[in-house]
């Protein structure tokens, strides 16, 4: 019998999922609903993927690793990380880099951290509040609404809309969410069977990277309203690149860090990475992105 895969049903994660049952040799596609409990349109899917795999109608959830929070539901463990598509952020809309978009110019995203990293470097540019799917964002550009939009250049490559990029903002001046354009998957804790299947697919860099990333959201013990990015990659030596960044919502005050780090204690090193932001005043930082939200 094929694996049966828990998505939520939107068109970038359907896309997601069918990838993962490539990788599987074939997989049966199972639309979770969102769940009703829960506040906040990421923890509700999540939540609906992961209510999907306690009650036996899958055996994988696949979900975007930046959407997973570090409190999974009792029962579950990521079982496997696929090969990580690209991790940053892309503009599309007017201009061929960030210091040459307009001045002035409306951008569109419902993202605290890229209106915190966008205020920081062109605190002339007017961000708004911009919500729905890609398709749907993508549509309200088109149509005048903004000057331009900040998406994550995996969801549109995953898409094939990757030919709407503009430019994509480097690493340094637009720092990812944490396990952005990565993948991670769910299985429960007492179906070995269903993880060694995850296992198998398993990127052995994605999952350095990712566990690395978790680490320090854990240690900083960010939540979705505050300005946090976290990214964690493989230099040319082998050697783990992580960056962090600390801000507050009107891009303000900041705090930027990076570590070289041993690729063989990610998680040490992504703990690491959170207590030096901290020290250098990103502790008081989060407490008043929080109060500013």
């Amino acid at each position: 019998m094929a694996i049966r895969l828990a998505t939520r049903g939107s068109a970038l994660a359907l896309a997601q999922a069918r990838a993962v049952g490539e990788l599987l040799g074939g997989a049966e596609l199972v639309e979770a609903g969102a769940d009703s409990t829960e506040i906040g349109d990421k923890a509700r899917f999540v939540r609906g993927v992961e209510r999907a795999l306690l009650e036996g109608e899958a055996e994988i959830g696949v979900h975007s690793a930046k959407d997973l929070p570090s409190d999974a539901a009792e029962g579950l463990e990521i079982a496997g990380v696929p090969a990580r598509e690209v991790a940053t952020d892309a503009w599309v809309g007017t201009g061929t880099s960030l210091a040459k978009v307009p001045e002035g110019a409306q951008v569109g995203t419902s993202s605290l951290r890229r209106r915190s990293q966008l205020l920081a470097r062109r605190p002339d540019l007017e961000v708004v509040g911009l919500r729905g799917n890609v398709d749907t964002r993508l549509r309200r550009l088109a149509e005048g609404e903004v000057d331009g939009i900040v998406l994550a250049t995996a969801g549109l490559r995953r898409l094939g809309r990757e030919q709407e990029i503009a430019f994509e903002l480097p690493i340094e001046e637009m720092t990812p969410a944490a396990g952005q354009g990565a993948l991670a998957l769910q299985a429960r804790a007492d179906d070995p069977e269903s993880a060694a299947a995850a296992e198998a697919i398993t990127d052995p860099d994605a999952l350095v990277e990712l566990t690395a990333e978790r680490a320090a959201i854990a240690t900083l013990d960010a939540s979705c309203a505050t300005p946090v990015g976290v990214h964690a990659g493989h230099d040319e030596s082998g050697d783990l690149l992580i960056f962090g960044f600390i801000g507050l919502p009107d891009g303000s005050e900041w705090v930027r860090d990076r570590l070289v780090a041993d690729p063989g204690s990610p998680a040490a090193a992504g703990h690491e990475l959170a207590e030096r932001l901290l020290s250098a005043g990103g502790g008081e930082l989060l407490e008043r992105a929080e109060a500013m939200t």
